[in-house]
């Protein structure tokens, strides 16, 4: 990446923004507490105001009550917008409460904060081990030779045979304490990355959806065309990278078989005892329990790309029979119509087929435009007759002015109307002045205008009669 790129991202990703926001801290501490530290999900609006109030209340006792002014709703809602996207905020069927999750991006800012701590133990043993399993069974499983495969198969069962001899020999090595704490630490770490990655591809997932929403709202092809590319899109989303590899996961989690085998290792790995001194020993157990969930989640939003696209395709479909039996009414009483009493004479002319000729001598000859002669005489124009005065008749209404008569009336009072402006300073400049008032409350956000009551404003000009207008309350209120 280049500087360019950087400070792209710098300006426009949310991640980034969330680190340079002015409430950062309690941002990415509130979502520690509510989401990524329990591992929960989808929580509900009132939920989340509730612990938000709590650990305001906590940072407002330490810090004082000006520190977060702000009610734990507006938080939610401020994180929740589009120009942040720090939360999605969505609504489940059948549900009038809003639900929650914490976007991909503020989950990467929260691990990534998490890793600035710094690890009182680095796993490397394990983490070198892993690589080798995982590029022994990549080249492994990629070979296309019959006889290197062979050849690999017999080397692993001499190897499995050396060791059953070993152990029957009374030769058992055991994972030294060390090691077992290396490798426990890398299967936490890789459980929280997992259930990271889940919120990543739900979302790459809506994204492929809003994009084939798109795609069928904007259709102006026919029919078939738009069925056609409906599949496709389908077909794509499941064929993927993305809906493969999710669609392995969730074969691999809901056989009986391996959760059964998954749920034997961890219990057995509790058991370990170079393990028993961990905190979190025992919540190792309940890891798919926290798949599981997050899983369906994925899952569902799948589901709903197909309901989606035939919701939306059955819309248009209803949309296109509607107007097609529009017209074949109105054919049919037309044609009732003029059943009954038939027009005299042709009603209805048919063109029949017919080409037209052009013979090329039968186009006209090019013929010169005729130039106009145009008389430009400037005559003076007599204006001895004109009265210049009235140029120089205009006002200027000081706003400065109305506003100190605003204030000078606010500070005996909390609030005032503008009838009571007028009565203690009367109007000089007529419906001008009215005019300025009424920007100056649209302007000012101590002032409110009541449409649903009126008020009466007078004044007096200069030949000494009174003039009066009704306009709508406006009410200025005593800045705080």
């Amino acid at each position: 990446m280049d500087y360019y790129a950087i400070n792209a991202l710098r300006e426009n990703h949310s991640g980034w923004s969330l680190l340079r926001a002015q409430n950062a801290p309690l941002a990415v501490s509130f979502f520690m507490a509510a989401f990524t530290g329990p591992n929960q999900r989808n929580l509900g609006r009132q939920q989340l105001i509730d612990g938000l109030d709590d650990l305001l209340f906590g940072l407002r006792d330490a810090y004082g009550e000006d520190r977060f002014p702000r009610p734990a709703s507006e938080y939610l809602d401020d994180w929740a917008a589009p120009e942040k996207a720090w939360l999605r905020k969505y609504y489940v069927p059948g549900q009038d409460e809003p639900r929650y999750d914490l976007t991909p991006v503020a989950e990467d800012v929260v691990r990534w904060v998490e890793n600035l701590r710094g690890r009182d133990f680095v796993a490397t043993q394990s983490r070198l081990t892993s690589i080798f399993a995982v590029l022994k069974q990549l080249v492994q499983q990629s070979e296309t030779d019959p006889e290197v495969r062979l050849a690999e198969l017999q080397r692993q069962r001499d190897g499995i045979d050396a060791e059953m001899e070993r152990i029957r020999g009374g030769n058992i090595r055991v994972m030294t304490a060390p090691e077992a704490l290396d490798h426990f630490q890398q299967l936490t770490a890789l459980a929280k990355d997992l259930l990271s990655d889940f919120r990543e591809v739900e979302q790459n997932f809506r994204k492929l959806d809003r994009q084939v929403r798109e795609q069928i709202a904007t259709w102006d092809g026919s029919q078939g065309e738009l069925l056609a590319t409906i599949f496709a899109n389908q077909q794509d989303i499941s064929s993927s990278l993305q809906g493969r590899t999710f669609q392995g996961f969730w074969d691999y989690l809901m056989s009986p078989q391996s959760r059964k085998e998954l749920q034997d290792l961890l219990e057995r790995a509790t058991r370990i005892e170079a393990l028993s001194g961990m905190d979190n020993l025992h919540a190792v157990t309940n890891l798919h329990q926290d798949w599981l969930p997050a899983v369906e989640q994925t899952q569902a939003t799948v589901r709903q790309l197909s309901q989606q696209m035939r919701r939306l395709l059955d819309d248009k479909v209803f949309l296109e029979n509607k107007r097609i039996m529009q017209l074949i009414r109105s054919i049919e009483s037309g044609a009732l119509g003029t059943r009954a009493e038939p027009p005299s004479g042709v009603f209805m002319d048919v063109a029949a087929p017919s080409v037209d000729v052009a013979l090329p001598f039968e186009r006209p000859m090019y013929e010169p435009s005729q130039r106009v002669m145009v008389d430009d005489e400037v005559v003076a124009a007599d204006d001895s007759g004109m009265d210049a005065g009235a140029l120089f008749n205009q006002f200027h209404v000081d706003r400065e002015r109305l506003q100190a008569n605003i204030d000078a009336v606010l500070a005996s009072a909390e609030q005032a109307t503008l009838a009571e402006i007028t009565g203690a300073y009367p109007l000089s400049q007529g419906l001008a002045e009215v005019v300025a008032y009424y920007q100056l409350a649209t302007e000012s956000e101590w002032a409110d205008i009541n449409p649903e009551v009126t008020q009466q404003v007078s004044w007096q000009l200069p030949d000494g009669t009174v003039r009066e207008a009704t306009v709508e309350q406006i009410i200025f209120g005593r800045p705080a």
